[in-house]
């Protein structure tokens, strides 16, 4: 049995928050340092948390740490905050820096082109 919908996309609701996510992880880590950084930092801080019940407790620590600073640097590079903590400050009511200012208008320009190819888009299916 066939079903056809109307809506053109298929549905693929998890994909879509994944490539979502993705696009915004990818938006605050447009710095070549941050974003080599991360691929550092991330896996050490990750590691720490078996190394907690695996090793002595302070690998762990230090591994969560040490991880966690690396990110840390990397924003303090790029010019925002880092996400753990934008979050809180965003829950506070709080001022922060999602998107460096430097590329906060690259961003901006690259919105402007996606909707403006939607848009051309909307014209030539009707």
């Amino acid at each position: 049995m066939t079903t056809t919908s109307s809506d053109p996309k298929p549905r693929r609701p998890v994909l879509r928050f994944l490539r979502t996510k993705l696009d915004s992880w990818l938006v605050r880590h447009q710095n070549p340092f941050n974003f080599a950084i991360h691929m550092i930092g991330i896996p050490v801080a990750v590691a720490g948390i078996p190394l907690l019940f695996l090793a002595p407790w302070y690998w762990g620590i230090g591994a969560l740490v040490f991880g966690y600073f690396l990110q840390w640097l990397g924003h303090h590079v790029e010019g925002n905050d880092v996400g753990e903590w934008a979050g809180i400050k965003r829950l506070l009511g709080l001022p922060y820096v999602a998107i460096s200012p430097r590329y906060a208008e690259e961003k901006e320009t690259g919105v402007q082109r996606e909707e403006e190819r939607r848009r051309q888009g909307d014209k030539e299916t009707a």
